[in-house]
């Protein structure tokens, strides 16, 4: 007897043992080298004052109009071929509520871990409608499906972080995926300005998922400029694609949505789904699907107000080149220093170090504090109505956050008078033969950004080398580096926006400090 017990649980073992490995030779059949991305643009209905409490059954009305919406997209990507589609934060009810005013439109929206599907089991973990109608559009279109909507979790006095009205309320992405299965749930971390009808995680979450056609990591909008979770999900957790939900106000001449996201995309070596809201008033527009080496497919349009799909193929599991040293490349470079040109200037509420362009072909070199960025460029022809300077910002940056930056920048400034350097400009006129870019920032991370005149990007026509080249005409070119905290989580960005050179930017900031 004690025999045949003893070979029963060894046969079982080498069972287990043959199941795992065909599992894994199953996953490794059906995987695919690329795959179809989709992200929607949504032009989000609200309420004309989001500040009223409403009841729980006109929340939901409004929300099925924005779903209802939110499903033709979907539909359309499912029908192209889209194995997965991103839609933007703030997609289902809208934005700027208060704690009281946002409580009819939350859902509790339970740990991935329960293996819950609720389209066909809706009512498991309480009233979901919103969360039971995005697993019914993922399941019966065969599509991941990545959505932002509003967690609610109650809490009492045994917590000491318990808010006031005995609840937490996050921000908060999902992700259902073909079957209609809720596979991922993450919540905001760091939260913007106004977003104080929400609470941050007590700590940071990194929210990762395998499918057959790689690894993905999701954040929220402000979190990209955070060491928390953004840089994180790819340093130390490898993902092959960030899903972005975001309503992103666009900021000239640094922080204008494509040129940013794209940037990071191609700094970061991986795929990038960014979905904005589509709000024109508010300067909201850009989305995009970016690649490592070059933007596949984006959207800028402040002139209308529909929404719009974004299709576009991309490697499943992206090539990583290798890191370009930047700090190493410009303190080998021979240019001219600075003197008595220089002036002060301001980009984005941060004083910049400035010195004009005044030649068809120059090498410059301007310094701030630890900071010095150099620039090696050629024009066709110095026009008498654009001015073009070279600017360095290293210090504290105070506007929407407190944290360190460091800044590179050739930028075109408004008008030909020089107290206008650094105020936004959407259009040049003078082409670049060529420019390089490049600072001492003792950093890995780079976002070479590209943005040409009337913000748009120029894909495929530079390059991130030793040295960051273009023929383009470029209306701002861009560096940034940022170093993420004390921690050395740092990132460059360089940038060019259109076809007049308007800016270079590079910033580097630990984000370490409190609002």
């Amino acid at each position: 007897m004690l025999r045949k017990s003893v070979d029963f649980r060894m046969i079982t073992h080498q069972l287990q043992t043959f199941m795992v490995i065909l599992d894994l030779c199953v996953l490794k059949v059906s995987s695919l080298d690329t795959f179809i991305a989709a992200v929607y643009e949504h032009a989000v209905i609200q309420l004309s004052d989001t500040l009223i409490p409403v009841s729980h059954e006109k929340a939901l009305t409004l929300m099925n109009q924005n779903l209802d919406i939110l499903e033709g997209a979907i539909t359309s990507a499912a029908q192209q071929g889209a194995h997965i589609i991103v839609t933007p934060e703030d997609a289902v009810y809208g934005m700027n509520f208060s704690r009281e005013t946002i409580y009819p439109y939350l859902e509790d929206i339970p740990d991935p871990q329960v293996n819950w599907i609720p389209c066909n089991d809706p009512n498991r973990f309480g009233r979901t409608p919103v969360q039971e109608k995005l697993s019914c559009l993922a399941k019966n279109n065969s599509i991941y499906i990545v959505a932002n909507i509003g967690d609610k979790k109650s809490c009492n006095t045994s917590d000491p972080q318990c808010p006031l009205d005995g609840r937490y309320q996050y921000n908060t992405d999902v992700v259902f995926d073909s079957q209609g299965k809720l596979v991922a749930r993450y919540h905001k971390q760091n939260l913007f300005m106004n977003e104080n009808y929400f609470n941050a995680p007590k700590e940071p979450e990194f929210v990762t998922f395998n499918t057959t056609f790689g690894k993905f990591g999701i954040f929220t909008c402000f979190d990209i400029l955070f060491h928390n979770p953004a840089i994180s999900l790819v340093k130390d957790f490898h993902v092959d694609t960030i899903l972005f939900p975001t309503a992103w106000m666009n900021v000239l001449p640094h922080l204008s949505a494509i040129e940013f996201h794209s940037a990071w995309a191609m700094g970061m070596k991986v795929n990038f789904l960014a979905s904005n809201i589509h709000r024109p008033s508010k300067k909201m527009t850009g989305s995009g699907i970016y690649a490592p080496d070059s933007p596949r497919a984006f959207h800028y349009d402040m002139k209308t107000r529909e929404g719009k799909l974004l299709l576009s193929q991309l490697d499943s599991y992206p090539n990583h080149p290798v890191v370009v040293n930047w700090t190493s490349y410009a303190s080998d470079k021979n240019s001219v220093t600075t003197g008595n040109g220089t002036f002060k200037g301001h980009v984005f509420y941060d004083e910049f170090t400035f010195l004009e362009l005044t030649a068809v072909t120059g090498n410059y070199t301007v310094c701030e504090n630890d900071l010095c960025c150099l620039l090696n460029y050629t024009i066709s022809e110095k026009r008498s109505d654009e001015v073009y300077v070279l600017g360095a910002f290293d210090g504290l940056h105070t506007m929407e956050g407190r944290y360190y930056l460091q800044v590179c920048t050739l930028l075109k400034c408004k008008t030909t008078n020089l107290h206008t350097c650094g105020e936004s400009v959407e259009t040049a006129s003078t082409r670049f033969e060529m420019f390089s870019l490049s600072g001492t920032f003792k950093t890995k991370y780079v976002f070479p950004e590209v943005l040409l005149s009337d913000v748009q990007l120029a894909p495929g026509e530079f390059q991130e080398m030793i040295i960051l080249e273009s023929s383009a005409e470029c209306q701002q070119v861009s560096g940034f580096i940022y170093r993420v905290n004390q921690l050395s989580s740092q990132f460059i960005i360089l940038k060019d926006y259109s076809r007049a050179s308007h800016s270079i930017n590079a910033f580097a900031y630990p984000l370490d400090l409190q609002t």
